[in-house]
């Protein structure tokens, strides 16, 4: 199996894949994967076993939204260039049984389009484009959709799309009104959320919850985060509990070493830059302040933690979106992040921790699917198993 992801900024799309990595090597021991990253800060994360990493050039968004190179001194093209080599010669040597492609089907700028023409020629590999449940506001997405061929790409190159959610929960296909053909080939997973933490676990990367009681705050990777771990930090904590800001790697120096700097004066709070099992920390925590990102969602859905959601507006409204169907079918509380001060982190904290309910979601939650993890080497199978039966 091969599992691509371009990874421009955060760290969400490579542990996604590490999740679903995970997930296939765990059903069958003898299965052997590669992921393909453009992000080098996935080498830190705990792999599964019979899994290798090849990270791709990097690239990063400049101010005006477009991209150049992350690293090297040389421009966007030529780093293009030297990422298709790569995926071309990786892809076409390892020859996967199954590639799994990240959200953009044609990869960064078309990179991945001549190593997936290579491979529908040859006919060898299954291929699937993946896609978490909520790629943007819908006028947006579908807008993105038809700029980047996608539908054209998946009708070229692939033989399924998998979607990381509960169609009951948020519909893609309806709301970017996916064409009738394209929508055939979907398979809604269900979210990947629990058994999250069972390879990490196994394999002894679990880092000690504070030995106190504790109110917990993600950042996801941190590079937006900012504003929400500050107002964290500064927040009134109920008493008797301490209060931990995970702040992501991504958070600037800057504002990581004034964070550890509150947190040298306070006993009361403290500060973890990189997390590699996040699920632990959210299980023993007694209430929990959160981006709206897809995997910090995943696992607090899958912990049933007390949730406030502070979501992201820009550059996507993707969290939004998601936090506020959420919110509906009442597993969280939303706050927009221009109205997440201390004072009211402060109170919705306190509410939470005393039993009073800190929001307006009273009714039972709607149930959500959270067995993707189990799907996915299903569904995988399925594919291979048609594959075997067309030779």
């Amino acid at each position: 199996m091969a599992l691509y992801s371009h990874d421009t900024q955060g760290l969400g799309h490579i542990r996604r894949n590490l999740a679903i990595a995970d997930a296939l090597v765990a059903a069958d021991a003898g299965t052997d994967v590669v992921v393909l990253t453009g992000n080098p800060e996935a080498a830190t994360l705990p792999r599964p076993p019979r899994t290798d990493l090849v990270t791709l050039p990097t690239v990063r968004k400049d101010a005006g939204g477009g991209y150049d190179s992350r690293a090297l001194g040389i421009g966007f093209d030529e780093v293009l260039r030297l990422r298709s080599a790569v995926l071309e010669a990786t892809l076409t040597t390892f020859a996967p049984d199954l590639l799994v492609v990240d959200k953009v089907a044609l990869g960064l700028g078309g990179e991945l389009e001549p190593v997936l023409r290579r491979l529908r020629e040859t006919g060898g590999t299954r291929v699937v484009l993946g896609l978490r449940e909520v790629l943007d506001a819908p006028d947006v997405a579908v807008r993105e959709w038809e700029v980047s061929r996608t539908s054209q790409a998946v009708r070229r190159y692939y033989d399924a799309v998998w979607v990381y959610g509960d169609q009951a929960v948020y519909d893609t296909v309806a709301e970017y009104r996916l064409p009738g053909d394209v929508a055939r080939m979907v398979d809604f997973t269900g979210y990947l959320a629990r058994g999250r933490d069972a390879g990490a676990s196994a394999r002894g990367v679990v880092e000690a919850p504070p030995s106190d009681p504790y109110v917990l705050c993600l950042c996801g990777g941190g590079q937006d985060g900012v504003d929400l771990a500050r107002a964290f930090a500064a927040a009134p904590l109920p008493d008797g509990v301490r209060g931990l800001v995970v702040t992501g790697p991504f958070m600037p120096t800057a504002v990581r070493e004034e964070l550890h700097a509150i947190a040298a004066r306070s006993p009361r709070v403290e500060v973890r830059e990189l997390v590699a099992n996040v699920p632990a920390l959210v299980a023993g925590a007694r209430a929990v302040v959160s981006m709206a990102g897809y995997n910090s969602v995943c696992e607090l859905l899958d912990a049933g933690a007390r949730t406030l959601l502070v979501p992201r507006t820009a550059p996507r409204l993707e969290q939004m979106v998601r936090a506020r169907r959420l919110a509906e079918l009442g597993h969280a509380d939303v706050l927009h992040p221009r109205e997440a001060t201390p004072q009211r982190l402060g109170r919705w904290l306190e509410a939470a921790v005393t039993g009073a309910h800190p929001g307006a979601t009273t009714a039972t939650p709607h149930p959500v699917d959270l067995d993707g993890l189990d799907r996915v080497p299903i569904l995988a199978d399925r594919l291979l198993e048609g594959a075997t039966r067309a030779a």
